[in-house]
């Protein structure tokens, strides 16, 4: 295998990734390429797509809160050099108006910069992170939510939703993903949600679902509608992931009431439990029978 389809063969595992063990993985696609310098610059473009759409989080410079890095977070054209290439990404915080650098190898954010947002479409995006804030803290243990304008339009927006569970100890790690586009000129709500759960206890078990999601906005929702507008929106989000997380619950009951015991089979090819005590009475009768003929004695 020549270097560049070990940089290829070393890209597919890190975009497989489960959640939180990217850098478990990693260490590990370094035997496969022994070079630590072809290594980093081979699979940073991996890198940067598995940061992108698994809703990586990081620190906003010089603020206490994180932000998605996302392809809705990126600044367009930012960082690229002559050629088009992306030397350096450039994503921006809403919340906090910000613009910052991120590394895609190290999670560092760096080099923050103010950023102002579309004016005409401020008022409700604003409106809809308040909203999506408190839903975050009413639902999630820790979450993080970005809400984002969509360029050239004052009519839409992208609320996007990650939360983390990262359990080493006990061989477990899980992540939730959503994300909706709000058009306030269509009243559409389309988005989708993405759960990965990862069980490595003994074994290997992913579970990688994803839930589109497609609402009609009621009639009144309308950026001039503010908190109001916002709330409702927020309102058929939190209804839409009640069903889907009880959708999941119930599909966890039944894989351990009939699916896995469905893999394997309750009853011998007799359709009748086996007798074990008649069996060793069995074994226990046989070799009986073999000792009196080994000493001769009449049976």
């Amino acid at each position: 295998m020549d270097p560049a389809e070990r940089i290829e063969a070393a890209s597919k595992f890190l975009l497989q990734s489960p959640p939180g063990e990217i850098n478990d993985v990693l260490n590990d696609v370094r035997n496969i390429i022994s070079d630590d310098d072809s290594l980093q610059s081979g699979v940073l473009p991996a890198l940067r797509e598995y940061n992108i759409t698994q809703f990586t989080t990081a620190e906003v410079p010089g603020h206490q809160h994180q932000s998605i890095v996302s392809s809705a977070a990126r600044i367009p054209g930012a960082g690229e050099d002559e050629d088009g290439e992306l030397s350096q990404d450039r994503y921006w915080d809403p919340r906090s108006r910000t613009s910052f650098r991120f590394d895609h190898l190290s999670l560092e954010s760096s080099d923050p910069e103010p950023y102002e947002p579309d004016a005409e479409s401020e008022p409700f995006r604003a409106a809809l992170e308040n909203a999506s804030l408190q839903y975050l803290q009413a639902h999630y243990h820790d979450g993080v939510a970005s809400v984002f304008p969509v360029a050239g339009s004052s009519t839409r927006f992208v609320i996007q939703i990650v939360a983390n569970k990262y359990n080493p100890n006990n061989y477990w790690s899980g992540r939730w993903r959503s994300e909706y586009t709000i058009d306030t000129s269509t009243k559409t709500l389309e988005g989708r949600i993405l759960v990965n759960v990862h069980y490595y206890e003994q074994g290997n078990v992913q579970l990688s679902t994803t839930h589109t999601v497609s609402l009609a906005l009621p009639p009144a929702i309308a950026p001039s509608g503010g908190a109001s507008a916002a709330s409702k929106v927020l309102a058929l989000v939190e209804a839409e992931e009640g069903k889907y997380q009880t959708s999941l619950n119930e599909a966890y009951a039944e894989m351990g009431e009939k699916t896995f015991k469905g893999l394997r089979r309750a009853l011998p090819m007799t359709r009748s439990k086996l007798d074990w005590d008649r069996v060793l009475g069995y074994k226990l009768g046989a070799e009986l029978t073999n000792s009196k003929g080994v000493f001769g004695q009449p049976s």
